[in-house]
C-alpha cells in the first residue's frame, strides 16, 4: 500500500554549459567541446551527483545563450545550469542570458588537465586552457548582475568536488519540489499560536508553493467512503511490517481503532492523490467527523515522501517535503519533529524531541511497534500510532519562519544518540539528541532567532545542502554549529535584519 512520492532524481538535469568563443577558431572549438564532454563524463559518472548532467554545445555568442537559458526554464524536469568557462568568454555575452535565467545556477571553475605538462606548454596550450582567465571573467558579470549562484571550484577527478556538485544538485532538487508543490490545509491552524501563521501569497512567490485549504469534512467524507476489503489489506501490511499490540490484531478488543486508522490512511491517501498534493497539513483542535487524529497515516504518508505539518503549520510541510527530495536514495529520513523537553544533567545535556504522534519512521531501521493510546487532547477517540526511537547518528533541525519581511530558516548540527533509559510510558515515535556546539549555545540562538517549535528533522543531508537551498530561494539562513558562538550569532541576527531590509525592492 505504500506508494513513495519521492522522485528518482536521475529523471532531474542539469544543463552543462560551456563559454568560448568563435576567435579561436574551429579547431580550438573542437577540443573545447572533447574536453568540456570530459567534464560532463565525470561529473556523470560521480555517484555523490544524483542528477543526470547534460551537455549542451559550446555558447559563443549571445543568442545561443540567451536562448539555452529559456529553454532551461522551460523544460519541467531542468533544475539548473552549471556554467564553465573553458577558454575566454566575454562576459558582455551572458548578460542577456543570465538575466533570463529563473533556475539556480552552479559555477565551476575547473579545468580540462589536473597536472600542467610544463615542458609541452606553448600559445596553443595557454589559448585552449585559460578557464582561470575566463572564469573571473564570468564571475565578475555574474556579480555585476546580482545573480545568486554557487562557485564550486576544482577538477572533477576530485571526490571533494563532485560531493560538492551533488550537494548542490540535492539542494536544487528540493527546490524544483517546491516550486511544483501543491499543499492541502485541512482545518486552519492551531487557535492563538503565532509561529503557525504565515503569508501563502508570499510563500507561493518565493517558493512556488499553492497553499489552499481543504473542509475537514471532505476528508472525514473520504475516510468513511473506504471499502472494507480496502482495509482488510491495509491491515494485513501493518501487520506483516509492524510489531502490532496484542490488542490490535483480528478478533482483539481494540481492533476496530487499527481499522479506523487503516480508513484515515485510505482516505487521507486518496484526497491527495487525487488532488496533486505532496504536503498536507492537520490539527486536532478541527477534525469535524473524523473519529481519531491521524497518527499512524501521516507517519506513513511523510515516510512516502509527503510533507506535513502539525496544527495546520504549512511551513513545516513544505520544508518537511523539500528535506524528502533532497534526501532522495539516501539512508535516514525526514520527519516532523518538536523540541519537547530536556535532560539538564549539566555537561551531559540532551533534547528529547517527538509530536503528540507525528513522526516519521523513516527515522529508524528498527521495526516499529504499532500501538493505540489515549492521546489526552483533541477530545476523540484513541488514536493508533507507530512507536520507536530515531537510530543514533548526525542529523539536522530546520525550522522556517515568517519574520513578516522575510522568510527565515535556522538550522541546528545535531547527533542523535540511542535513549540513555528505556521510555516505556512514552508511545510515540521519538527522537533524543544532542545539539552543536553545546546545549546552552544552541537553545539560546534559537531563541535568539526566534525560531519556530516545529521543524523538520532530517537525517539524510547536511547544513550545505540546506544552504544552498536557501541562496537558490533568496531565504535567510541562520546556522547553528560547532562554530556558533552566542555573540557571534547575535550579531548575524542584528546584520541580517539591517540587509534584508535594505535589500527589499521599494
Amino acid at each position: 500500500m505504500t506508494r513513495s512520492i519521492v522522485p528518482d532524481l536521475s529523471t532531474l538535469e542539469v544543463w552543462f554549459l560551456t563559454g568560448s568563443q568563435n576567435l579561436y577558431g574551429d579547431e580550438t572549438l573542437r577540443q573545447v567541446a572533447e574536453q568540456s564532454q570530459q567534464v560532463v563524463a565525470g561529473l556523470q559518472a560521480a555517484a555523490s551527483i544524483p542528477v543526470s548532467i547534460v551537455w549542451k554545445p559550446t555558447l559563443v555568442d549571445s543568442a545561443s545563450i540567451k536562448r539555452v537559458m529559456q529553454e532551461a526554464n522551460a523544460a519541467e524536469n531542468v533544475i539548473g545550469v552549471i556554467a564553465w568557462m573553458h577558454t575566454f568568454s566575454p562576459a558582455k555575452m551572458w548578460i542577456a542570458g543570465l538575466d533570463a535565467l529563473q533556475k539556480p545556477l552552479l559555477h565551476l571553475h575547473t579545468q580540462a588537465n589536473v597536472a600542467l605538462p610544463w615542458s609541452e606548454i606553448d600559445f596553443d596550450f595557454m589559448n585552449l586552457n585559460q578557464a582561470a582567465h575566463g572564469d573571473r571573467e564570468f564571475g565578475y558579470i555574474v556579480s555585476r548582475l546580482g545573480v545568486a549562484r554557487t562557485t564550486v571550484v576544482g577538477h572533477v577527478s576530485n571526490p571533494a568536488v563532485t560531493d560538492r556538485v551533488g550537494t548542490w544538485a540535492r539542494a536544487a532538487a528540493g527546490r524544483h519540489a517546491t516550486q511544483n508543490l501543491k499543499l492541502a490545509r485541512f482545518g486552519d491552524n492551531m487557535r492563538y499560536v503565532a509561529v503557525t501563521e504565515g503569508d501563502k501569497t508570499e510563500a507561493e512567490l518565493r517558493f512556488g508553493v499553492q497553499v489552499n485549504t481543504w473542509g475537514v469534512t471532505e476528508l472525514a467524507d473520504a475516510v468513511h467512503a473506504v471499502a472494507d476489503a480496502d482495509i482488510d489489506t491495509l491491515v494485513e501490511e501493518y501487520l506483516d511490517r509492524y510489531d502490532v499490540a496484542p490488542e490490535l490484531h483480528p478478533g482483539a478488543d481494540r481492533h476496530e481503532s487499527l481499522r479506523y486508522g487503516a480508513a484515515i490512511e485510505l482516505g487521507l491517501r486518496g484526497f491527495l492523490e487525487g488532488g496533486g498534493f505532496s504536503a498536507f497539513t492537520t490539527s486536532f483542535e478541527d477534525l469535524g467527523a473524523l473519529r481519531q487524529l491521524p497518527g499512524l497515516a501521516v507517519q506513513r504518508l511523510m515516510a512516502d515522501g509527503y510533507g506535513f505539518g502539525a496544527e495546520g503549520d504549512w511551513k513545516t510541510a513544505v520544508l518537511v517535503r523539500a528535506a524528502a527530495v533532497m534526501g532522495a536514495g539516501l539512508p535516514g529520513g525526514a520527519s516532523l519533529m518538536e523540541d519537547y523537553t530536556y535532560h539538564l544533567e549539566p555537561g551531559k545535556e540532551l533534547i528529547l524531541g517527538a509530536h503528540m504522534l507525528e513522526v516519521s519512521p523513516s527515522l529508524t531501521s528498527q521495526r516499529a511497534r504499532l500501538e493505540v493510546h489515549p492521546l489526552g487532547i483533541g477530545g476523540k477517540e484513541d488514536p493508533v500510532r507507530l512507536v520507536f526511537t530515531a537510530d543514533p547518528g548526525p542529523a539536522l533541525v530546520v525550522a522556517l519562519s515568517d519574520l513578516r519581511d522575510r522568510f527565515r530558516l535556522v538550522a541546528n548540527v545535531v547527533e542523535n544518540v540511542a535513549l540513555p533509559e528505556p521510555m516505556p510510558k512514552l508511545p510515540v515515535g521519538h527522537a533524543v539528541w544532542k545539539p552543536a556546539p553545546d546545549f546552552t549555545t544552541s537553545a539560546a540562538a534559537w531563541l535568539t532567532a526566534g525560531a519556530a517549535h516545529h521543524t523538520v528533522m532530517t537525517t539524510q543531508v547536511g547544513v550545505e545542502v540546506v544552504r544552498d537551498f536557501a541562496q537558490m530561494t533568496g531565504v535567510e539562513l541562520l546556522v547553528i554549529d560547532e562554530t556558533t558562538s552566542l555573540e557571534g550569532f547575535a550579531r548575524d541576527v542584528r546584520t541580517n535584519a539591517a540587509y534584508y531590509r535594505l535589500a527589499q525592492s521599494l
